[in-house]
């Protein structure tokens, strides 16, 4: 019998009553026992619909219990680096909401305090959109399928902020979101476990919807882009060209293309991947049997806390990169110049 694995969760919002808790709890032995959010009565309402017998407003008190073995962390960015390293020190495993922190600066007080206790679990939930063809893709780069990777062109580009009478989102704060903007950190996720760490970028962004209203109808200033674009190079030398925006008129699904030397990789989302020669048709690519795994996120932290698995999707240090490449990509764009990643 595996022992009984007692989970907390601190920021049991969207992400967390719809993946998080369901995914744990359909694991044998695992035990939803705590939930903490901001208010009581947020809490209560997601400890009635999962069955939850402790509801608290201080996090504190979740780190103190003897009774919880493992936290997982659904607030805004701005709360990660906090009560991440709170968990820690608590000898609490974690499964912590993306974007990992702030900045790099957070993240790397997380990548600390998880290297300080190797006995624990630190994961952060990873970019979902490749999961059913990112190894699938790496086995073609590894095989130089396409040659020499020249250029990455990644297009995330769509009109969900483009009514200037939406609400406001707390992505639209830097105070709530750091540095993180948009979907550019989920993307460059993708583009780093396809193709490796980045190694300088340039970026240029604009807020062009500046002011939303906040649930009470007063006006709030934004101050996190809405449109994005970003020219990186790669440590393997590719050049990698990020659009990314929220206030255009485009349908398309967020898409990557890899240019060879010898032929071209295109991804539209899920598992449609296309590869054309140079000088050939275009050919679909079925991921690799086994590979298709999908979200496996709540199984993949149990695995590594039963199993002693390595976090692989996405460990404390792919999620400083990350941060770091975010960071630098809002130095570049606040001050109009190229930045490279040993910047940061």
């Amino acid at each position: 019998m595996v022992d009984s694995l007692r989970v907390a969760f601190i920021g049991a919002g969207g992400n967390t009553t719809l993946r998080h808790l369901p995914g744990l709890l359909a694991i044998d032995n695992v035990e939803a026992v705590a939930v903490c959010n901001r208010s009581a009565e947020s809490g209560q309402r997601v400890a009635d619909e999962f069955g939850i017998t402790r509801v608290e407003t201080d996090p504190a008190a979740i780190f103190a219990a003897d009774d919880i073995d493992a936290v997982s962390i659904g607030t805004w960015p701005y709360r990660h680096r906090e009560y991440t390293v709170g968990a820690l020190e608590a000898g609490k495993h974690v499964l912590c909401e993306a974007r990992m922190a702030m900045n790099a600066s957070e993240a790397r007080e997380m990548l600390a305090a998880s290297q300080a206790r190797p006995d624990l679990v630190a994961q952060i939930v990873p970019a979902p959109m490749d999961l059913l063809v990112w190894r699938t893709v790496r086995r073609l780069l590894e095989e130089n399928a396409l040659g020499t990777v020249r250029e990455v062109h990644c297009d995330v580009l769509n009109g969900s902020a483009i009514d200037p009478t939406g609400p406001l989102h707390w992505r639209h704060q830097h105070e709530f979101s750091g540095s993180n903007v948009m979907m550019f950190g989920i993307f460059t996720e993708i583009v780093t476990r396809w193709l490796g760490p980045t190694a300088r970028v340039m970026s240029d962004a604009e807020v062009f919807v500046p002011a939303r209203s906040d649930s009470s109808g007063a006006s709030v200033d934004v101050d996190v882009p809405d449109s994005l674009g970003v020219l990186a190079r790669l440590e393997n030398g590719a050049r990698v060209t990020y659009r990314i925006s929220t206030v255009v008129h485009d349908g398309t699904p967020p898409s990557i293309s890899l240019y060879g030397s010898e032929a071209t990789l295109h991804w539209r989302g899920a598992d449609n991947l296309t590869l054309s020669h140079v000088g050939g048709e275009s050919e679909t690519v079925t991921p690799d049997p086994g590979t298709a795994v999908g979200w496996n996120v709540e199984q993949d932290f149990v695995d590594s806390i039963r199993d002693k698995k390595p976090v692989e999707l996405t460990n404390f240090t792919d999620g400083l990169h990350y941060m770091r490449l975010t960071e630098a990509v809002e130095r570049s764009r606040t001050e109009g110049r190229a930045v490279g990643l040993e910047e940061v």
